[in-house]
């Protein structure tokens, strides 16, 4: 299942039917799962672990320096994928810039070619990054994501659940669950038809209009504040209206926090 000509590091854990193609290196200190494949001339780097049934495609590397240029390379760090996890061509991950810290990327994910996640991020499970999507240092991403081709969001960010950010974005705020995004930190409305397909009921979707109007008021451009009223108000009925609403209201108060906004005339429905 190791081909003659893949260089692996005596210090490698590497499960039962895992599947290793020609000129791939798998470093010291890398753990892989049962039923992985990583193709030819893949490479892991130190510190890494994959879960169980991970695919790495031709000339990704999983595991690479931070581009941090105060990062000291003797730092022990690593980046952890879970089970499912597919990276395609020249993807690359970096590891975390803090000791025994991990960038993770959740289980089931999809990383198209030349995606590129950066130190210290946290993927969400069921994310989807489409060709050369990129994400700066320490960007959360929340399950079930839909990142496009060519957008890039900015260190520090958060991208919430269930969104979709169409191709060549450029995001550096706050983008809430279950909404549509384009352009440099616009909003169009909701993900209603990623909603219905997720099987969100109609009480749900409802509810996430009434709080996204809650929130987006053109008397007042304070989302923050927006989304705690709302909140003190039993706006959000269900889950979703609540996850939504806590979004915007359950941030560090000594952080500056800003949140992409939508395009003047766009309504929730």
């Amino acid at each position: 299942m190791i081909h003659p000509s893949a260089i692996t590091a005596p210090g490698a854990k590497i499960g039962a039917g895992t599947k290793i193609g020609p000129l791939a290196v798998i470093e010291d200190d890398v753990v892989i799962g049962e039923n992985c494949e990583i193709a030819a001339h893949a490479i892991i780097k130190s510190g890494t672990v994959l879960e169980a049934r991970v695919g790495v495609d031709h000339h990704a590397v999983i595991g690479g320096l931070p581009q941090d240029i105060g990062f000291d390379p003797k730092t022990r760090s690593g980046v952890l994928v879970k089970t499912g996890t597919r990276f395609r061509e020249g993807a690359t991950v970096h590891r975390a810039t803090k000791e025994n810290g991990q960038t993770v990327i959740g289980e089931n994910c999809y990383l198209m070619a030349l995606s590129h996640i950066a130190h210290d991020c946290v993927i969400g499970n069921n994310v989807i990054f489409a060709n050369a999507a990129t994400l700066g240092g320490h960007v959360r991403v929340s399950d079930f994501a839909f990142i496009s081709g060519g957008v890039v969001v900015h260190q520090f960010s958060r991208i919430g659940e269930s969104v979709m950010i169409s191709g060549n974005a450029q995001i550096s705020a706050d983008f809430p669950p279950f909404c549509m995004g384009f352009d440099r930190n616009s909003i169009v409305g909701l993900n209603l038809i990623g909603l219905r397909r997720r099987g969100f009921s109609r009480e749900a979707i409802a509810n996430i209009k009434e709080c996204y109007r809650a929130v987006y008021r053109e008397d007042c451009l304070n989302f923050s504040k927006n989304a705690a009223d709302a909140l003190s108000a039993g706006i959000a009925t269900t889950p979703e209206g609540k996850l939504f609403l806590e979004f915007f209201a359950n941030v560090d108060s000594s952080k500056r926090h800003q949140f992409v906004r939508p395009r003047a005339g766009i309504k929730a429905d």
